[in-house]
């Protein structure tokens, strides 16, 4: 077991206690009961995720793999210093940041998700994914009407969109709405004691591998090999 229930007692107090001074008294629970298991989570979980492909990296460091708790306020409202969430990324080899193709997990009380795709393509990826969706419309329709995709994945992770269709696409498209997303991930929701059980790591790559033909699409919509 390498995720356990202390994981969400840790991240629920956090949210109540958001400020530097509880997380300085509170740093040894993130250490012993995130940080730690975490890196290792991701470390073991390297072997299956070349088998899912062997273009995408488990780095198992914060900055790598693990996303760092510490939240980017700069340019937020929200002055909250921490994250009330671990989030894991195995990115794809080329890609240099949180907006490459990916397989996330999200570990969050009451909201635990698995989850693939292209969160925010930049510009030119965008623009790639929309062309390869409208050339490959067949492929893309076949993915995601097929059974052992949508019992899984049965609910999309980001829902802004374009109003209108986007520059250079016929607004009839027959996929239209999917031509106007600015975000192309589909989630498949935990529980907190799935993620918790000594088998996770191996359901955890059952629902990874019923999306690699969405993953495989979308990694070649931008240009880099599956």
């Amino acid at each position: 077991m390498f995720i356990t229930p202390e994981l969400f007692t840790f991240f629920r107090e956090l949210a109540e206690n958001n400020d530097r001074a509880w997380f300085a008294e509170n740093r040894s629970r993130y250490e012993r009961y995130v940080k730690v298991p975490l890196l290792e989570f991701i470390r073991a979980f390297a072997t299956p995720l070349h088998s899912l492909s062997p273009n995408y990296s488990a780095v198992p460091r914060v900055g790598g793999s693990l996303f760092r708790i510490y939240r980017d306020i700069r340019f937020s409202k929200d002055k909250s210093p921490f994250k009330t969430a671990a989030g894991i990324h195995f990115r794809h080899n080329a890609g240099k940041d949180a907006h490459a193709p990916g397989f996330y997990l999200h570990l969050e009380p009451d909201e635990v998700f698995a989850a693939i795709g292209i969160w925010g393509p930049r510009g030119p990826a965008l623009r790639s994914i929309r062309q390869f969706i409208a050339d490959h419309a067949d492929e893309w329709t076949q993915i995601l009407s097929d059974p052992a995709f949508t019992e899984v994945y049965h609910r999309n992770l980001a829902t802004d969109a374009l109003k209108r269709a986007p520059k250079g696409f016929d607004p009839n498209h027959p996929l239209i709405e999917d031509l106007k997303r600015k975000h192309f991930v589909a989630a498949a929701p935990l529980t907190e004691s799935a993620v918790c059980s000594d088998d996770f790591p191996e359901h955890l790559y059952a629902v990874w591998n019923c999306g690699t033909d969405y993953m495989s699409y979308l990694t070649r919509a931008v240009n880099l090999p599956w």
